[in-house]
């Protein structure tokens, strides 16, 4: 059986990056063609079909009865998506954040986590709660779409450039959808087969239904977007492989989670371990991005190791507590009095290093302004 799950694995990782690669170029080409930024068609189309493997797995757990799993799922890729994958994209190329990521897009995906939170508390996500879920994600989608066309019929009306169709060689339009689909059908299908095999290794070890969903399904349902933006980066799509991540966390808690407790009348269950501890890291990590989107709207290369660090860390951390290993407590003790305090330090100097730097800039820019020209 070992075997069996170990090739699993790796057909599945295959099938990822053939699916990533196709849904990259036919979302490429559906931008150019429709005229919606690379940007939008991230936070919208690509984040929507890389969430379809979440949404597969949550909404099978639900009707298997392991709301542990769903709700752990989400949780999980939420915290996998931000701290591994825009970490491991930012590796391989520092990472450009547009203005309206900053301004519109993460304090959508900040708010939802925090509603998350707050219609968790009573224990369970209801059908009133997943609309409302609902509700925010279908408000974030039409506005998205309606500002990116707004922004590409201003672009057009200021600048005078080669046509799209010129620049790139974009696929034929018949192509790209052909792509669109297969590239989903890909990441669908080599999800479920590496978090087959994942899954059957972790229980063999005895690992419980929420801790597997917070790792193995949950970095398994997420490989789409990895493999996603590590394409959408290597191919010069920055935008794409952001907006990418954005929108398939604010996807994973407005469909994933609001469309299945919408569904079933009984709602999903919360449990209490993830309202203390996940819930809330979920939010940390959405908070975090903040900061370092802000800091000249860059994601740099050692702002992504840092993302990798910790991630790496809340890993162990859940390994340990699992399994009530004996180095849980000089682990945790470590966590909260030397990394995250150093962290927290780190994020605050850069912070304000950068709040400073655009503040001077803006100075000089009024005062450019304002010095009167002498004609020569």
């Amino acid at each position: 059986m070992l075997l069996i799950d170990i090739a699993l694995i790796v057909g599945g990782l295959v099938l990822l990056v053939a699916g990533g690669e196709a849904l990259v170029r036919s979302a490429s080409t559906l931008a150019k063609r429709v005229g919606i930024p690379p940007l939008v068609i991230g936070l919208v189309v690509v984040s929507a079909a890389t969430s379809a493997p979440e949404f597969a797995v949550t909404f099978d757990a639900v009707l298997r009865g392991e709301p542990d799993l769903a709700l752990g799922n989400v949780v999980g890729s939420n915290i996998f998506n931000i701290l591994l994958i825009l970490g491991l994209t930012a590796l391989v190329m520092p990472l450009v954040i547009k203005k309206q990521l900053v301004r519109i897009d993460i304090p959508v995906m900040v708010g939802l986590s925090i509603l998350l939170i707050v219609v968790s508390l009573d224990g369970t996500i209801s059908a009133l709660d997943g609309a409302l879920l609902l509700a925010v994600l279908l408000a974030h989608t039409v506005m998205s779409v309606i500002i990116g066309r707004r922004e590409v019929r201003a672009e057009a009306a200021g600048a005078s450039t080669t046509p799209l169709t010129e620049q790139g060689r974009p696929l034929p339009l018949w192509l790209a959808g052909l792509l669109l689909i297969g590239g989903i059908g890909l990441l669908v299908l080599g999800a479920q087969l590496l978090v087959d095999g994942a899954v059957s290794i972790a229980t063999g070890l005895g690992v419980s239904s929420l801790v597997i969903g917070l790792t193995v399904v949950a970095a398994g349902t997420s490989l789409p977007e990895l493999a996603t933006s590590l394409i959408a980066a290597r191919r010069g799509e920055r935008d794409m492989a952001v907006g990418n991540i954005v929108g398939s966390n604010i996807f994973n808690i407005g469909m994933v989670l609001g469309l299945p407790a919408l569904i079933f009348g009984g709602g999903i269950p919360v449990p209490a371990a993830a309202i203390a501890l996940d819930l809330p890291l979920m939010l940390a990590t959405a908070v975090a991005l903040i900061p370092i989107a802000f800091t000249g709207f860059v994601i740099a290369r050692w702002e992504g190791a840092l993302f990798i660090v910790l991630y790496v860390a809340y890993t162990i951390y859940l390994v340990l507590a699992s399994t009530q290993h004996g180095a849980l407590q000089g682990f945790t003790e470590v966590m909260l009095w030397f990394v995250l305090p150093l962290v927290a330090v780190t994020l605050i100097a850069v912070t304000a290093f950068e709040v400073g730097i655009l503040r001077e800039r803006r100075a000089l820019q009024r005062n450019d302004r304002l010095t009167p020209r002498s004609d020569t």
